[in-house]
């Protein structure tokens, strides 16, 4: 029996309810090609009784199955080159400079798929921010997804992804040979921490973190979505902390969020609100 219109408005819905992403029903063809593994892992086989079981048990666990399926995990370390640059020479130094007497450091890497963005973060602090060696720094990773938060808790990668993005010396430094794969050394994974997060859904740390990286994300939100998630990371801020989005990205929010300039760079400031 052939999907239907009806089929897959349906699993439209179940993703913006698990997830907050929009999709646009010209790419419903996606749902065939990423539910695939997963039909023939339940024993569906097809998206009409996919949707006839959601339909029927209301069963939770599926349900998110198929959010984490037709979510983009696109990630690699050091992901766009001038945002850590920026992160290097200015953001992180004034940071620093700011928290001298209290030796405390904590950043959020938000959506950190299989966890590349944050181990990035580590390496950075670490190579060239040495004087935090007897700080207490804490990388917070987090992913709506649980297949992604496995991988990032093992540090373990093939080959081809040290390649993209991940520079030679840092390799040598920070990353060991295990069998087919690399893995990254114990100094740099003790400094980050990864859970199971949906941006969504009110489950979002209630620490403050001096730092907030939440780059991609939030392409696909509706509106409601895109500002009630970013009051929060308002919220989360300190005076002198940051917030880094996407290159596209912006949070729309004048009265939370200062936009700041640094060559090609931009980064946005939390601003009091009375």
């Amino acid at each position: 029996m052939s999907s239907s219109e009806p089929d897959f408005a349906y699993l439209r819905a179940v993703v913006l309810e698990e997830s907050g992403n929009v999709l646009d029903p010209s790419r419903d063809y996606l749902f065939e090609a990423r539910l695939k593994s997963m039909l023939h892992t339940t024993g569906l086989m097809t998206i009409r009784r996919l949707v006839s079981t959601l339909r029927d048990q209301n069963a939770a666990a599926l349900k998110r199955s198929v959010a984490e399926a037709m979510t983009v995990n696109e990630t690699s370390f050091f992901r766009d080159a001038i945002a850590f640059e920026l992160l290097e020479h200015e953001l992180l130094p004034a940071l620093t400079r700011g928290r001298h007497s209290v030796r405390r450091l904590r950043l959020w890497s938000a959506a950190c798929s299989s966890g590349q963005e944050a181990y990035s973060l580590a390496m950075l602090v670490r190579e060239y921010f040495s004087r935090l060696s007897s700080w207490d720094v804490e990388i917070l990773g987090t992913d709506l997804s649980r297949e992604m938060i496995r991988r990032a808790c093992s540090g373990r990668y093939p080959k081809s992804e040290l390649r993209r993005g991940l520079p030679a010396h840092f390799r040598t430094k920070y990353m060991r040979s295990c069998g087919d794969e690399w893995e990254v050394v114990p100094e740099i994974r003790k400094m980050c921490h990864f859970h199971e997060r949906n941006l969504c859904n009110g489950t979002l740390p209630l620490e403050r973190y001096d730092g907030i990286l939440l780059r991609n994300v939030m392409l696909y939100f509706p509106e409601e979505v895109r500002r009630r998630l970013l009051l929060e990371v308002h919220r989360m801020l300190p005076a002198d902390g940051f917030l880094l989005l996407g290159a596209s990205e912006q949070p729309g929010l004048p009265e939370h969020f200062r936009a700041e300039l640094n060559a090609n760079a931009c980064y946005y400031r939390p601003l009091p609100v009375t």
